[in-house]
């Protein structure tokens, strides 16, 4: 029968149909994977020349086919090597996910926001330099075991005694689970962003760090100038007011995840403020 002669040829296109979603799916959560990083121009430039290797080939363009084909088969050790620092931060990403989280209800959100504000707020009024890491999705295990384990609940009290410069504990940075303290005096990866100003010091360096390896929100106050700040997927945001700080912190950690335009337009708020605080460092 005519009919059962075409049904290998819809199983082949539907088949065809399937990969090319697939590939094109997973081409497009790469691109959101290093959107913000100088990988993602890179990828950008890689699609280009793609399009350009298939089009030399429809049109028979036999010397630019060649130098192409030949670019593509050095091109991805050229960009390990370059790209080592975004590709180390991404695999760390995908390590470090994990199904099973603690969730906090709204409550409990706007309880744990007030305690680290009033800790930061009255920290920054004695220039008292302070580091703290707020997980979320991904753990900070490796982190918390650089540090001194505490496993105590979060209040502005022992937040700033932990900070004050003549206790043991104010080095490095506090990594705070839920609502437990759960380890201080930890350490946090640098940052090696090279768009980041020489001049910003290593507090600084540490949350925006610890902010491109993992999805943690970073609270820091400056020892210097006693500025109140954010960092966030890489980007840094400076703190006026009392009702901001309360404003983002609870969109970022509320239990509700924010869908994708809300995260842009959070991360937006960053990234329009990063400028400002690698300048003032």
């Amino acid at each position: 029968m005519p009919y059962l002669k075409t049904i290998p040829d819809m199983v082949t296109i539907i088949k065809a149909l399937v990969e090319i979603i697939i590939l094109w799916f997973v081409f497009y959560k790469t691109l959101l994977f290093f959107r913000g990083t100088r990988a993602f121009q890179v990828l950008r430039g890689i699609t280009y020349l793609i399009m350009a290797l298939f089009c030399s080939q429809l049109l028979g363009f036999e010397v630019l086919n060649w130098l192409l084909r030949n670019f593509f088969s050095i091109g991805i050790i050229v960009i390990i090597v370059v790209f080592q620092h975004e590709l180390r931060s991404g695999l760390a990403r995908l390590g470090q996910q994990h199904l099973f989280m603690i969730s906090l209800g709204e409550r409990e959100i706007k309880a744990l926001v007030k305690e680290i504000y009033d800790t930061v707020y009255l920290l920054s009024k004695r220039k008292i330099g302070c580091l703290i890491a707020i997980e979320r999705e991904m753990k900070l295990d490796q982190y918390i075991e650089s540090g001194v384990v505490l496993d105590a609940k979060v209040t502005s009290e022992l937040l700033q005694s932990i900070f004050m410069p003549v206790t043991p504990l104010h080095d490095g940075g506090v990594v705070v689970r839920g609502e437990r303290i759960v380890a201080s005096s930890c350490l946090f990866p640098l940052s090696d962003n090279p768009t980041v100003a020489k001049t910003v010091g290593t507090r600084h360096r540490a949350a925006l760090g610890l902010s491109e390896y993992t999805d943690a929100l970073v609270v820091l106050v400056s020892e210097e100038t006693g500025q109140i700040s954010l960092a966030f997927d890489g980007h840094f945001m400076e703190i006026e007011s009392e009702e901001k700080f309360i404003n983002i912190v609870g969109q970022i950690l509320g239990p509700s995840r924010p869908n994708k335009h809300h995260s842009q337009g959070i991360l937006g708020r960053f990234t329009n403020n990063q400028g400002q605080e690698n300048r003032r460092g």
